[in-house]
């Protein structure tokens, strides 16, 4: 049974979606991922949704939605996207904090470098995932 993961951040709107997305790219074949928050914004924050649309092709406009950790199921592994406030707490077999500044109301050129540093954490996770180091 494929583990199930969850990416949380505060607003569930960039970093956590971001990485949504790419865990369903790079991850899927290891884990089920989702994303949420401890509070929701209307919509995803649409410059990362272009960045990932202009990267990896994929529109999360179409295929997420912003979502409060009760809004998901039990996962065995979380990953907090880096939260400089009080970040948001789920129980689970294994916690990472992989610490990435949020890229909002930055450059195209941050939001990439996030995406970049997220894609290569989403394949090492799922490494890790296959290994059975986690």
């Amino acid at each position: 049974m494929k583990k199930k993961v969850a990416f949380i951040c505060v607003h569930n709107s960039c970093r956590s979606q971001m990485a949504e997305a790419l865990g369903k790219i790079y991850g899927n074949e290891e884990f089920e991922c989702y994303s949420a928050g401890t509070e929701t914004k209307p919509m995803i924050n649409q410059q990362a949704v272009k960045i990932i649309k202009d990267l990896y092709k994929v529109d999360m406009n179409k295929t997420q939605k912003s979502k409060l950790l009760s809004d998901i199921p039990k996962v065995d592994i979380v990953i907090k996207m880096g939260c400089n406030v009080v970040c948001p707490h789920l129980y689970a077999e294994h916690i990472e904090e992989w610490g990435l500044e949020d890229p909002t109301g930055k450059s195209d050129e941050e939001f990439i470098k996030v995406a970049k540093a997220i894609e290569e954490k989403v394949k090492e996770l799922a490494k890790k995932i296959k290994n059975n180091e986690i």
